[in-house]
C-alpha cells in the first residue's frame, strides 16, 4: 500500500449535513453504486445504512423524524437477531488488523497512521468483547417493546394504538434526543466498527477507468484475492444507473435507464465509468 492510500486509514470524524425540508438540493458531482460480494459485507452495508438513517433523523424537530429514528433502531435490532453479528464484526476487524500488520515492513507505508488505525482496532475489539447481548436487547424496555410489537403492522403505531408513544412524542425535543441517544448508545462500538471496516475496504483499493460497451461490462476475479465489494462511480449528470451482480469468480455491470414508471431497460451506448474492486 502506498503512502497516498495509507492516508485514508487515519480515523475520521465525519459530520453529516442534513438539508432542511423544502430546500432544493443540487445534483451531486458523482454517484457511486456498491455491490457486496459476500454475506458479511452485505450485512455491514445494511447496518451502515440503518445507523446513518437513525443519525440523520435523531436531531430533527419533527415527530415524524422521531418515528423514523425509532424505526431505524428496530431495524438495527432485527439485523442483530439474525446472526451472531458481534462475533462476525470482531472476526473482520481481526482479519483486517492482521493484513495491516504485514504492511508495517513496507517503507512506503505511513507507519504513524498505520499504528493509529491498529490502535483504533484494538480499542474497538476490546469494547466488543465487553459488549453483552442484553445491552442491545430492548425486551427489558417495556416502552420500546410495546412499540416494536406493532412495528410490522401497517399503521400499527397510530396515536390511538400507542398513547404512551404519543405522549413521548409530545415531550420537549431535548428530552426525546436524550432518550434516543440512550437507546442507541449500546450500539456505539458496533457503529464505529462498521464505519472503520467499510472505510478501510473502500479506501484501500485502486480505481480504474472503464468503458461498458453498449451498456454492458463483465470481468473475471482472481479467486485467490477475495474481492469484498464492487464500486461503480458515474458522473452525477449521467442519465442512467448501474445494476451490479457478482460472485466469487466474476461480476457483471449493466447500465440501465428508466422513466420511474416503467421497467428499466439496458442502454445501448458505450458508458464510461470508474471501477473499484475492493480487495482488503
Amino acid at each position: 500500500m502506498s503512502k497516498h492510500s495509507a492516508t485514508a486509514m487515519q480515523p475520521k470524524h465525519q459530520t453529516q449535513t442534513v438539508e432542511p425540508y423544502g430546500r432544493q438540493q443540487t445534483v451531486p458531482e458523482q454517484v457511486t453504486y456498491e455491490q457486496p460480494l459476500n454475506e458479511r459485507i452485505r450485512t455491514l452495508l445494511r447496518l451502515e445504512f440503518l445507523f446513518a438513517q437513525a443519525n440523520a433523523h435523531l436531531y430533527r424537530h419533527s415527530n415524524w423524524d422521531n418515528r423514523a429514528a425509532v424505526n431505524a433502531l428496530f431495524d438495527i435490532i432485527n439485523v442483530f437477531g439474525r446472526t451472531d453479528l458481534k462475533t462476525e464484526i470482531m472476526k473482520e476487524l481481526e482479519r483486517q488488523a492482521l493484513f495491516l500488520e504485514k504492511l508495517a515492513e513496507n517503507p512506503q507505508v505511513d507507519k504513524a497512521r498505520l499504528e493509529s488505525v491498529l490502535d483504533e482496532m484494538d480499542i474497538l475489539i476490546d469494547q466488543l468483547h465487553g459488549l453483552k447481548a442484553q445491552d442491545m436487547d430492548i425486551r427489558n424496555n417495556d416502552f420500546l417493546g410495546s412499540i416494536k410489537q406493532r412495528y410490522h403492522i401497517a399503521g400499527g403505531a397510530c396515536d390511538f394504538d400507542l398513547p404512551a408513544y404519543h405522549f413521548w412524542l409530545s415531550r420537549p425535543q431535548e428530552q426525546r434526543i436524550l432518550d434516543m441517544q440512550q437507546w442507541l448508545k449500546p450500539f456505539d462500538p458496533i457503529q464505529q466498527s462498521v464505519n472503520l471496516i467499510l472505510r478501510l475496504i473502500r479506501d484501500s483499493a485502486q480505481t480504474s477507468r472503464e468503458i461498458a460497451e453498449a451498456g454492458f461490462f463483465q470481468k473475471s476475479l482472481d479467486p485467490s484475492s477475495a474481492c469484498q465489494m464492487i464500486r461503480v462511480t458515474l458522473d452525477g449528470e449521467t442519465p442512467h444507473f448501474a445494476e451490479i451482480s457478482g460472485g466469487k469468480h466474476r461480476f457483471t455491470i449493466r447500465f440501465m435507464q428508466t422513466g420511474f414508471s416503467d421497467r428499466p431497460t439496458q442502454v445501448d451506448q458505450d458508458t464510461p465509468f470508474k471501477l473499484t474492486c475492493c480487495m482488503l
